[in-house]
């Protein structure tokens, strides 16, 4: 999953960006409202953290522009202490949810884990014939067997497992697993593909190829 962080402090989104890039996640870093505009209005994401006190343009004014174009993608503000009334304005703009500064970086990723959940509307557990993947802890099990996989490899379940069933282009896979300045070919692509393949394939989980087109992790018959 993709999220752009917006935040002018740079050590806080370096903190925040290594943290959530630990656990899988590609990010991208705003320093300004100017630029997260306009990498909103570019990328498609799969979340929003937003500080609101942004220069060149607010963060309230980002937010505006972002809820202005129908767009539905999650949004997490990052406001100082005494900001209750931005942070009031904030939801009522649009805002999912909001943290204090200073935040536990624990209880932030807990709360981009349960934002990400809610907008792809699945349960905290989901099911794939013999695969179990519970998305609060982000553990994937086969028949009660942890399986271990590494931080690229459950990016990419966590996107093929939304999109059970469907194609998923390397385009695709690319755009959601990588940030600004990673450097991902398609034959890296491949090499995951193939690793999180093996691992699945004990359990008789299945992710096909469809040559020239991406990917599809099989839905299991009868679900």
């Amino acid at each position: 999953m993709r999220i752009l962080i917006a935040e002018d402090d740079a050590i806080i989104a370096d903190g925040l960006a290594r943290s959530l890039r630990q656990g899988g996640y590609a990010v991208d870093w705003a320093p300004n409202g100017l630029e997260a505009d306009t990498a909103l209005l570019t990328v498609s994401y799969d979340l929003l953290i937003l500080d609101l006190g942004l220069p060149r343009l607010p963060g309230l004014d980002v937010l505006k522009r972002l809820r202005a174009r129908s767009s539905s993608t999650p949004v997490l503000i990052l406001t100082a202490l005494d900001g209750t009334g931005d942070r009031v304005k904030g939801l009522d703009l649009g805002a999912d949810d909001y943290m204090v500064k200073p935040f536990d970086l624990a209880e932030l990723e807990a709360r981009v884990r349960a934002l990400t959940r809610r907008s792809a509307g699945t349960t905290p557990t989901i099911q794939c014939g013999q695969l179990t993947y519970d998305q609060v802890g982000r553990v994937a099990q086969i028949q009660g067997q942890t399986l271990d996989l590494s931080a690229r490899e459950i990016g990419l379940l966590e996107i093929l497992l939304a999109r059970m069933g469907r194609l998923v282009s390397k385009d695709q896979l690319v755009d959601h697993l990588c940030g600004w300045g990673e450097e991902v070919s398609h034959n890296a692509i491949e090499v995951y593909v193939h690793r999180l393949r093996k691992k699945l394939e004990t359990g008789g989980v299945k992710i096909a190829t469809v040559r020239g087109l991406g990917y599809c992790l099989e839905r299991p018959p009868g679900e």
